[in-house]
């Protein structure tokens, strides 16, 4: 198992080192829901079988698949399928409390004041947005088409993947994860369908996934592009993104910058000619390690004006580093965000994990550690978990403690089928990651066909729409937190997790 521990030295940009982290008392304890996480000892095999939760913990069927809209519109009816049965992969959850009600196509009803929203990943200009309303039992109002299609039938957006509440713009956020035709939608919370828009002048286009506001209101954005095949792997062909508003409150003005991480005095750069052997990329993946790395200025309204513009192309161009797919981020709770964890998926083929310099270079993914104060440029940046076998290709993360950050898996079919394991939900303790405990092993649903199921939109909030409840400040109020996924490619069934009693045999 190729798993390790990093010990950040003290530096000007870390606000939190690892070793400061490390001295803490009860280093390897992870929890969920203030509860201790026991675990499950193996992942399962790749059959039809029920996901498994972590002892003390249920699993509670928030929404299913097959459920009507509220407000169907085209071939858009239902949460998880169109009418001619294609799959829409309701894909990351967030979860919003809000003082009011938010309205809905159902006049004069109240939709109460829980809300659980989440974007669908399905193509064809028919990705939309869909809000599960929380306190609504009856099911001709519990769920809300937000992104209804236009006069042609269509939404023309495409593999909505990620989600926030962004408090200081007032909106809601989604990625599309669609390479160069991908970007952010912008949304009201309330129900006001005409307020979606496109921020792709300003945040520009690429196959985005994660995204969160920071305590300033700049956004951390993930990108997942698969690199060219090069032998066995492909090559490291995605970056880590910021955008800093001119003013946070308006997303359509401010800077595009993207990580650069710089290794024996030069910056760690994209090669169209195949990066998987390289000596840097051994280096960047190298446990115990850690590096400068800074955020460079690809794209600046004030200058470059609010035409689309490629955001991979303008980072390669600039020399920021590549990754090898990262799919998610997190902020460190109580780091002020000036720590962030990403991680990578890496290739998901065994063949590329089995070679041991692959491996060593993240073919079977990994989780990054950022150190960068948040009025700073400047920072660190080194590995905290080199994954293998039985811990691979991370995706979704969430905190669901101080310390405690959840790692679903997206092995995807050819994995599954290679190792005959299906995906878990990892849970780390990031002041020592050397020994994770399985939170829950996946199983397979009944509608599942030519892809096996991922657990997605792992998230963990008590829905604080303020500024100062932001999602990464604070650890969320075990009594007002709530943590939610979604098992994905089948039935598209929205679980939460909550803690077990006594009626599940738990005293």
């Amino acid at each position: 198992m190729v798993i390790r521990n990093i010990l950040f030295s003290a530096c000007s940009f870390a606000l939190l080192s690892s070793a400061a982290l490390s001295r803490e008392a009860g280093a390897g304890q992870v929890r969920a829901l203030g509860r201790p996480i026991i675990g499950i000892p193996e992942a399962n095999p790749v059959e039809v079988t029920p996901t498994e939760i972590s002892p003390g913990f249920v699993l509670d069927l928030t929404e299913q698949g097959l459920d009507a809209l509220e407000n169907p519109s085209g071939v858009i009816d239902r949460f998880g399928y169109l009418t001619d049965g294609t799959r829409t992969e309701p894909d990351e959850n967030t979860y919003l409390v809000l003082d009011h009600n938010p309205g809905g196509p159902t006049e004069g009803f109240d939709y109460g004041r829980h809300f659980l929203f989440q974007g669908h990943e399905n193509s064809s200009d028919l990705a939309y947005i869909t809000r599960i309303n929380l306190d609504v039992a009856q099911p001709d109002e519990r769920v809300t088409l937000l992104t209804p299609p236009g006069e042609d039938g269509l939404t023309h957006y495409n593999s909505i993947d990620g989600s926030c509440w962004n408090p200081f713009s007032n909106s809601l956020l989604f990625t599309e994860e669609a390479n160069v035709n991908g970007g952010v939608i912008e949304i009201s919370a309330d129900y006001n369908p005409a307020s979606a828009r496109t921020l792709y002048g300003s945040i520009g286009r690429g196959g985005y996934e994660g995204i969160h506001p920071d305590g300033k209101g700049n956004l951390l954005i993930i990108e997942d592009v698969g690199g060219a095949l090069f032998g066995k792997a492909k090559n490291p062909n995605s970056f880590v993104f910021r955008f800093v508003p001119a003013t946070p409150s308006d997303l359509t003005q401010g800077k595009l910058q993207a990580l650069q991480v710089i290794i024996d005095g030069e910056p760690v750069v994209f090669h169209a000619e195949g990066d998987t052997l390289s000596e840097t990329q051994l280096k960047l993946h190298t446990p115990g390690t850690q590096y400068p790395c800074m955020w460079v200025t690809l794209h600046d309204t004030a200058v470059d004006g609010t035409e689309d513009f490629d955001a991979n192309a303008l980072a390669k161009s600039m020399q920021a580093t590549p990754f090898k797919r990262p799919e998610n981020a997190q902020f460190l709770p109580g780091s002020h965000f000036g720590t962030f964890f990403f991680d990578i998926t890496g290739d998901t083929d065994a063949d590329a994990g089995n070679d041991p310099e692959l491996a060593a270079r993240g073919a079977w993914g990994g989780i990054f550690r950022v150190d960068i104060a948040l009025n700073q440029h400047i920072g660190k940046i080194g590995i905290v978990v080199l994954g293998d076998a039985d811990h691979a290709a991370f995706d979704n993360l969430a905190f669901s403690d101080a310390h405690t950050l959840l790692a679903a898996e997206d092995r995807g079919d050819t994995l599954h089928s290679q190792l005959n394991k299906l995906d878990s939900i990892w849970a780390y303790d990031v002041r020592n990651p050397a020994n994770p405990t399985r939170f829950a092993a996946l199983g397979l649903d009944r509608l599942t066909t030519d892809e096996d199921n991922e657990p997605t939109g792992l998230h963990y909030s008590d829905g604080s729409p303020t500024i100062e409840g932001l999602l990464g400040r604070f650890v969320p109020s075990i009594r007002d937190a709530r943590l939610f996924f979604t098992q994905q490619h089948g039935e598209n069934n929205v679980y939460e997790v909550k803690l077990a009693g006594p009626a599940d045999g738990v005293q």
